[in-house]
């Protein structure tokens, strides 16, 4: 009988949160007018999560829609991250306290990331981790850097064939080439 599979700790962010509290969403706004002037913005957060939480948590991502005219906002999974917009006349803050209290019943791990102090105080307690806003931001400022750093160096390599041999078949090639 196969082992099973260790469940990750879940990593619960309040989206809109993080946002504002980087010039690196801010920046993706559309102020034009034209569509959803955070969709853009939503996206890259989406994705800095994903790489943020990769083997270590499940990720969930909570927006607030308390005040969203559309109930067009289902439950959407991308790359691993499940996005939760909260229903028209209720808080994400709401949201984030039921998830948190459902996992610390199950029992399970969570990590909360915000800087909203209400919520930072309502969702205390074993097992739960509080993350400020910030220090989210400055951890995928980071992960960024380092992952333009890393695609920057490949970029520089050479890709003839011979680099891409390992040393073993590097040698038999040049045996059957009478090198």
């Amino acid at each position: 009988m196969a082992a099973a599979k260790k469940r990750l700790d879940l990593l619960v962010v309040d989206g809109y949160n993080v946002i504002f509290k980087s010039e690196r969403y801010m920046a993706r706004m559309d102020r034009s007018g034209v569509s959803d002037p955070f969709e853009q913005a939503r996206e890259l957060l989406i994705s800095d999560v994903a790489a943020y939480a990769k083997g270590r948590f499940e990720p969930i991502v909570v927006f607030d829609a308390a005040n969203n005219v559309s109930p067009e906002r289902p439950y959407t999974s991308k790359g691993g991250v499940r996005t939760i917009f909260s229903k028209t006349g209720e808080s994400a803050d709401t949201v984030i306290e039921r998830l948190v209290t459902e996992e610390r019943l199950a029992p399970r791990a969570v990590t909360v990331v915000t800087s909203d102090s209400v919520i930072r105080a309502t969702v205390g307690g074993i097992p739960v981790t509080k993350i400020s806003s910030d220090a989210l931001v400055l951890d995928v400022n980071s992960l960024a850097v380092e992952y333009a750093r890393e695609n920057a160096s490949r970029q520089r390599q050479r890709m003839t064939l011979e680099d891409r041999l390992s040393p073993e078949q590097r040698e038999k090639l040049w045996r059957l080439m009478g090198r």
